[in-house]
């Protein structure tokens, strides 16, 4: 159990028998009346967002997560497979838990497994990924002074908005958190 106070970015919550994670949280002391935390909170199993209002030291009830860094093995076409790099226990992750991490996945690849009572809540990248373009339209003489972008497709199939200047088969790092946007060229 922990306080309404206690709440951090990330924190799993159980509400109602169901697990929610706390997205953003904010102490708000209004000029009158008690103070209160107003919540944002992912449903860990849909994905949805709700807006949630608790007053200020309220009890709410944690969820044990375990979150541990597993390799990304391969995905057999039904599931997801990652290796705990310390046991060597692999685990299959339904492509419905993986969600939209699927498009930055590559095989070898670290990432986070968060799990409850054995079963597989959430995949967390790092911030960011470095991949390299399989395919996007050739650049034009003069197109970096633009802040234009056009597709380009990576090598794990995904599809993102890059700067008129990146060329087919260049490495650029890409950002996980806000479903992969351009970051910059990677340094070879």
């Amino acid at each position: 159990m922990a306080t309404t106070n206690d709440l951090k970015n990330g924190m799993v919550l159980k509400l109602e028998n169901q697990l929610w994670q706390v997205v953003e949280f904010q102490h708000v002391k209004p000029g009158k009346g008690p103070a209160f935390v107003r919540t944002k909170l992912k449903h860990v199993e849909s994905g949805k967002n709700v807006d949630k209002t608790f007053n200020a030291g309220t009890k709410v009830e944690t969820a044990t997560v375990d979150r541990r860094t597993m390799q990304y093995l391969y995905n057999d076409g039904t599931s997801y497979v990652f290796m705990d790099t310390g046991t060597y226990d692999q685990i299959e992750v339904d492509p419905d838990i993986v969600g939209g991490a699927k498009n930055f996945l590559l095989e070898n690849m670290e990432a986070i497994v968060a799990t409850n009572e054995g079963r597989v809540l959430f995949i967390e990248l790092p911030a960011s990924v470095e991949l390299t373009i399989t395919y996007t339209e050739p650049g034009v003489v003069g197109d970096s002074a633009t802040g234009r972008t056009k597709p380009a497709t990576l090598e794990t199939g995904a599809e993102i908005q890059v700067p008129l200047f990146i060329e087919q088969g260049e490495k650029i790092k890409v950002d996980t958190r806000d479903g992969g946007s351009y970051l910059s060229r990677v340094k070879s």
